[in-house]
């Protein structure tokens, strides 16, 4: 069985010297931020409070525009297409450019973007109710062979992986698309669906007793759920590496991608982002730089397809 690593990527900072004038100057009118999921999961509480720490940082306001659709494809899309020189930028994952045009056709490619900076690291998941018969996912295995269940997803990746192991256990397996952890989490804590992924919106209702983590998609298991596994430590050779991350269409001016850079690294440090990101949804919060970012994401792309062909 091959080692499903999707991976976002990691970045180290080259830090742009910030006394140049020509850099202060940018910018100059408000900017947007697009966010590929839907209100109210862990990018869009995340990517809210980093809009007004990075207005703090600019001067100007960054406005927050949600563009659910394709786990982030219909995001990326439009940022391809977008021609404002920096004045829009993205916000979130990276599997949409790393993943999702290996197994569909899309209107992008990762060359059509920079990434400049990612700021936490992703904490993908595999989540139920607490009022289910099953709580672990080895219990959710034990059931499902016994037993039709369905399955809420977010993106192209976690589907894939999903029924790669359905296919393994024999499941009865029926996959509903959502547009985002809102969406995830009423139909899990309702019972709608018996289990979901969850990008890091899980972090709202495990510390109620609502919903429990049955397994992480991570290579290595959470800080914050110490006690809960990796599918691949349960014999599953799957797993999401994510960062999330800054993005812009490529060949913007060299004083916007600066001055972008250099707000990122201001949040990584401000208090309300990192509250919001490791007290809130449980991110670790780092900050990695563009040059790494580059190397990474093209790696990792070409090591998915890889995978993929066999």
């Amino acid at each position: 069985m091959k080692k499903l690593l999707l991976a976002s990527a990691s970045v180290m900072l080259m830090a742009a010297p910030m006394g140049a004038a020509h850099a202060d100057t940018w910018p100059e009118r408000p900017l947007t931020m697009v966010i590929g999921f839907a209100p109210g999961g862990s990018t869009d509480i995340q990517g809210r409070v980093l809009a007004n720490v990075m207005e703090e940082y600019l001067g100007q306001p960054v406005n927050v525009v949600n563009q659910p659709g394709g786990g982030a494809a219909v995001a990326y899309t439009r940022l391809a297409n977008n021609t404002d020189e920096g004045y829009t930028f993205l916000f979130g994952g990276l599997t949409a450019l790393t993943f999702t045009p290996i197994i569909t056709e899309v209107e992008y490619e990762i060359d059509d973007f920079e990434y400049l900076a990612a700021l936490a690291v992703g904490q993908n998941a595999l989540v139920t109710s607490a009022e289910q018969p099953f709580q672990t996912f080895d219990e959710i295995i034990e059931y499902g062979k016994e037993n039709p269940m369905t399955y809420a997803q977010q993106t192209p990746l976690d589907e894939a992986i999903i029924r790669r192991v359905a296919e393994i256990e024999g499941l009865d397996l029926a996959i509903v698309p959502t547009g985002g952890g809102g969406g995830m989490a009423p139909l899990v804590l309702g019972k709608e669906v018996d289990f979901a992924y969850s990008g890091g919106t899980h972090a709202q209702y495990t510390p109620t007793g609502e919903m429990v983590v049955a397994a992480f998609l991570s290579a290595e298991r959470s800080p914050f759920y110490p006690d809960t596994p990796t599918l691949m430590e349960l014999g599953y050779d799957y797993s999401i590496e994510d960062y999330r991350s800054i993005v812009v269409p490529a060949g913007i001016p060299d004083e916007a991608k600066e001055r972008l850079i250099a707000a990122a690294e201001f949040a990584s440090t401000n208090e309300d982002f990192r509250a919001i990101t490791e007290d809130n949804t449980f991110f670790p919060v780092v900050f990695m730089g563009q040059d790494e970012m580059e190397e990474n994401v093209r790696r990792i792309r070409a090591a998915t397809e890889e995978v993929m062909a066999n």
